[in-house]
């Protein structure tokens, strides 16, 4: 599918004329929506997105957070209850030339809250099965199939217009830390309303690129707002519908007044496995981009990629880290190679209660099983050959170079289980009576990886008696947390994307969300709210190092390597870098740059 988006020469003075990176990326885009369900179930859906859009605040690549006040401000201005005020900055505009409002920031909050929503709803019905995609809604239901998890649906009180016409006041029932970055305008508010609610927004239909009337695109924001303010159920699920699925792509092209962004770039192209971005013409913010034209061309094959890579058809890749592929890209001429790790870790996790066994609920049982856990045969033997500086990960909740890593490591009692030590898990297994202990371990069984660090944990394990069996199965992330289905799990995830909010879905006890293995423990529970009742980074810090040595002291389970990267990047660009979060190598691609830039840059 192909789709053409607003014409004409941009006018940032940053922009080179004529340049181009090439970027091969995994999956594909499926919507323009990233914050859907659906949306959120490709990684590049979230690329594009963060690429096109603007937000108040993003991290770097090193964990900071980086205000972007071009763009607008977030100021508390009360603590308790949290009030936030969100000010969109003077002149910023989306692509087709209508301002960013206070009614782009209503929406995101309607769509990412949930409090608008029809209670008791059965989502499910929805849905549909062979897809994915949320269907169309009746007119009495209104259900956004939003983002939770982030903040907004702390905010279930309707959020305010400010007088300026340029704020939003946003109410949060409990505080939450993530505050800067809970709030950002996703889709824009006049589309969205004028396709819902039937409005013309173009004097001229035909015209795909020209600018809206701007009195026809208030008039929408407006229509958007006092169906909120309403609570006009009937504008509301139309509404929804539209942030529901008109931004899927379904094999059809793509209208050109869904590709309307407000960031860097916007999308100019979807065709044959690629998608194309462009600068916007219209950006005007901190993020102005050097390079044209950016396409992230999907490549699942490595050998098509060492190939493409050989050839000079891709400028940047970040593949699945692989030795030999690793060896072939060295040997490419004009490509820098680098291996690195990100913020995602493999760890094993223990059931405290309702194991498969029956055994871990004795802290002496799971203290002996880590101790036969060889953590460093996995990194020298799975790790190394792909990033030679690897070493075991020796915290649950900080990542090496944060802030207090080294402090927290030092005394978390992670020292303990650096090496197996047999006698030790041989002695505990005695004291707690227990002789030959079965442990099944859930994990992916078509993870090569991770079923070679199965075999080693096996092998290591009956050194000291345990007899380690295998619960694998294709489907096993549905089991994770069911009782009785496994006694151990082998998996990853990465509490740093949602901050305090992912450190209490998983280790608070009460927690319904993400408490798989049943751990419970008041102090712990009083660290986890003292993290998430704080957004002061030293009162963070410490609170996750004392929570860190109580997850060691339980025998919680053992983290075991942060996952390698693997980077490669065209001697023709320079500025390129990676970040261990979640947007990877395209986190500054703004700042990406020609090697040899044209000497007049676009007019």
């Amino acid at each position: 599918m192909a789709a053409t988006a607003l014409a004409g020469c941009t006018e940032q003075d940053t922009v080179v004329e004529g340049s181009r990176a090439t970027v091969a990326v995994t999956g594909s885009l499926t919507s323009l929506n990233a914050n859907s369900t659906y949306g959120r179930a490709s990684s590049l859906n979230a690329d594009v997105a963060y690429l096109t859009g603007s937000s108040f605040a993003y991290p770097d690549a090193d964990y900071a957070l980086v205000h972007d006040t071009s763009f607008g401000t977030a100021e508390v201005t009360e603590r308790d209850p949290l009030t936030v005020r969100y000010t969109i900055a003077d002149d910023v505009v989306w692509s087709d030339g209508v301002p960013v409002t206070p009614a782009d920031l209503l929406l995101a909050w309607a769509a990412n809250s949930g409090s608008l929503d029809t209670p008791d709803l059965d989502v499910d019905a929805y849905i549909d099965p062979e897809t994915g995609r949320f269907g169309e809604l009746p007119d009495d239901i209104v259900y956004f199939d939003g983002a939770r998890g982030r903040g907004l649906e702390l905010a279930t009180q309707t959020p305010q217009l400010g007088d300026d016409g340029r704020s939003l006041f946003v109410h949060y029932d409990a505080f939450t830390p993530a505050w800067e970055t809970a709030l950002a305008p996703g889709l824009p508010a006049h589309i969205v309303a004028s396709r819902a609610l039937g409005l013309s927004l173009r004097a001229d239909d035909t015209a795909a690129t020209a600018d809206p009337d701007d009195a026809e695109a208030r008039h929408a924001q407006q229509a958007l707002v006092d169906a909120v303010a309403d609570g006009d159920t009937a504008a509301l699920s139309a509404i929804a519908d539209v942030w529901n699925g008109a931004y899927d792509l379904t094999g059809a092209e793509p209208d050109a007044e869904l590709l309307v962004a407000n960031g860097p770039y916007l999308v100019s192209a979807v065709a044959d496995g690629a998608v194309t971005l462009t600068a916007n013409p219209r950006y005007r913010g901190s993020r102005a981009p050097t390079i044209e034209t950016i396409v992230l061309t999907t490549i699942g094959d490595p050998d098509e990629l060492v190939r493409r890579l050989r050839a000079g058809e891709v400028d940047v890749a970040s593949p699945a880290p692989d030795a030999e592929l690793a060896g072939e890209l060295g040997d490419i001429p004009g490509l820098a190679v680098t291996a690195g790790s990100e913020a995602t870790f493999e760890h094993l996790d223990l059931q405290f209660a309702d194991s498969k066994s029956g055994l871990f609920d004795d802290e002496r049982v799971r203290r002996a099983f880590l101790h036969v856990v060889p953590r460093q045969q996995i990194v020298d033997e799975l790790v190394a050959p792909v990033q030679a500086d690897a070493g075991q990960l020796d915290s649950f909740v900080l990542r090496p170079g944060v802030e207090g890593y080294d402090e927290a490591i030092a005394e978390n009692g992670s020292a303990e289980y650096q090496s197996t030590d047999v006698d030790a898990a041989k002695e505990l297994l005695e004291q707690a009576g227990v002789t030959s202990p079965e442990v099944c371990i859930l994990y992916d069984r078509s993870d090569e990886r991770r079923a070679a660090e199965f075999a080693v944990i096996t092998t290591s394990a009956a050194r000291a008696g345990f007899r380690v069996t295998d619960c694998s199965r294709p489907d096993w992330s549905s089991l994770l947390g069911v009782a009785g289905a496994y006694d151990a799990a082998l998996f990853a995830w990465d509490t740093t994307r949602l901050g305090p909010s992912a450190i209490a879905a998983v280790f608070r006890s009460d927690s319904q969300i993400a408490n798989l293995n049943r751990f419970a423990d008041p102090e712990a529970d009083a660290l986890v709210d003292e993290i998430a009742g704080s957004d002061d980074p030293e009162t963070q810090t410490a609170a996750l190092q004392k929570l860190d040595a109580i997850l060691w002291a339980d025998a919680y389970g053992v983290p075991l390597f942060a996952h390698p990267t693997l980077t490669a990047v065209s001697d023709r660009l320079t500025g390129v870098s990676r970040s261990p979060l979640a947007r990877g190598v395209l986190w500054n691609a703004w700042q990406w740059a020609p090697a040899s830039p044209s000497p007049s840059p676009a007019g």
